[in-house]
């Protein structure tokens, strides 16, 4: 099957969707189907090989200026195509991680206009690129905050569009209520023509059909996997103090640092609980630096300092050490988790969890049994989480098995290939191209 994936770039930002999609047409691509990962705005950041195509539409300098002035809505295709030079576009990406979101509002309601907002000449050039040149058999958005380009790209192709609902709610929550409110009516509006969703909880699903007003029996749920390349390697098992408790995600305050700085001192202050250290790691923006800071400090304050180490994980090997290094992982997040990749890639080398009780989490630990729920945003319920597992190493090591053996026989980057394939080829009736053999592939 030729399948053309469109994605959003996070301007030079690890994110996980971009990571999960990466990962997935590089895995459609192994199987021998003719995948292609496009993306949006900015190039995509991986610390897997990026299989992305070389090319970004709608690159982010482009759909900024066209939003800003009237004469770059009509400038020619060459200067365009200047503009949306890689290199310069992972120039100018820190500056776009600095724009807080709530400014973005005139901007995603332009893109969502499509052919009738500021950036249609974006929109046209990658429908004409679409199906004049890549002729795909499915075309499968990875967030409906693109489906601007829809309705001109229905008028020019005839075949199925769908749509990938993996964290569209957290963009949307951090707009002003009326930027919110239109974008949502443009996404139903987009959206009408869209054959299916693929989903990646139950949870998530149901939240969505709610939140976007979109038909919950098209959705398809199709859970993440990873790539296990020297994940789940041998690692030794320590049931001796100090254990190391693990956080490693994005750093920031939606995905809940806090809440673990924050029980984690609550354990050290409470008698008779087990010596530990807290080790913390994950993309860490400028802007977030004093978040960081702040809670270092507060664990400084508490006499905790010397216990708690703060590492860079730039590369997949990098991430692999931090986990085979820690004894239990926390990511306890504040918004209501639709993925939940961490917990994948902990528990593939054997680390049990303890999350809140909220989002896919439920769902992902009663798969692999490889971990423990705690009441979400509550500092001490999570503590006595954490010193439930660390006092009791028969359970961290059942867990840790449990949840290794489940990632390995399902949540790998085949499982969802395959299962993705499965949903496609429901909507895809036409003859199917010719499969590209995947060394062949344009990356």
């Amino acid at each position: 099957m030729r399948i053309a994936f469109i994605t959003a770039g996070a301007a030079g930002m690890y994110c996980g969707s971009c990571m999960k999609d990466n990962t997935l047409v590089a895995a459609l691509g192994r199987l021998g189907h003719d995948a292609l990962l496009i993306p949006t705005y900015t190039p995509i950041r991986t610390d897997e090989e990026d299989v992305s195509h070389s090319r970004v539409f709608l690159g982010g300098i482009n759909v900024y200026l066209q939003q800003k002035s009237w004469l770059f809505r009509h400038t020619p295709r060459f200067l365009d195509r200047l503009l949306d030079i890689r290199r310069l576009l992972d120039w100018v990406s820190p500056l776009a991680q600095r724009t807080r979101t709530d400014r973005l509002g005139g901007m995603a309601i332009s893109v969502l206009q499509g052919r009738h907002g500021k950036q249609r000449k974006e929109i046209g050039k990658l429908v004409d690129w679409l199906t004049r040149e890549f002729k795909p058999d499915v075309v499968l958005l990875t967030n409906v905050l693109i489906s601007g380009l829809v309705p001109a790209l229905k008028a020019a192709w005839d075949g199925p569009v769908l749509a990938t609902l993996q964290g569209d709610d957290i963009f949307l929550d951090a707009l002003p209520d009326e930027d919110r409110e239109k974008c949502i009516e443009l996404i139903r509006r987009n959206c009408e023509s869209l054959k299916g969703y693929v989903v990646t909880s139950r949870y998530y699903a149901d939240f969505m059909a709610s939140y976007l007003g979109l038909p919950r029996n098209r959705m398809h749920v199709v859970y993440p996997g990873i790539n296990l390349k020297d994940h789940g390697g041998p690692r030794q098992f320590r049931d001796q103090p100090p254990l190391t408790i693990g956080y490693f995600a994005r750093i920031c305050p939606e995905k809940g640092l806090h809440n673990i700085v924050e029980a984690y001192r609550i354990l050290r202050q409470t008698p008779g609980a087990p010596e530990c250290r807290l080790r913390i790691s994950g993309w860490l923006g400028e802007h977030h630096r004093q978040y960081l800071a702040d809670q270092l400090q507060k664990l400084e304050r508490a006499g905790l300092a010397k216990d708690v180490e703060h590492i860079e994980s730039p590369t997949h090997a990098d991430k692999v050490r931090f986990f085979q290094s820690i004894d239990v992982l926390s990511v306890p997040t504040v918004y209501r988790e639709p993925k939940g990749l961490y917990l994948l890639e902990a528990t593939a080398n054997g680390v049990p969890v303890v999350q809140p009780r909220h989002g896919t989490f439920p769902e992902i630990i009663e798969a692999t049994g490889g971990g423990h729920l705690v009441e979400p945003d509550n500092p001490q319920a999570l503590a006595e989480g954490l010193r439930r597992l660390l006092e009791d190493g028969n359970l961290r090591r059942q867990m840790g098995e449990n949840g290794k053996k489940a990632v390995f026989d399902r949540f790998t980057a085949e499982s969802m290939a395959r299962e993705t394939v499965a949903v496609l080829g429901t909507y895809h009736q036409r003859k199917p191209a010719p499969v590209t053999p995947p060394e062949a592939v344009a990356t």
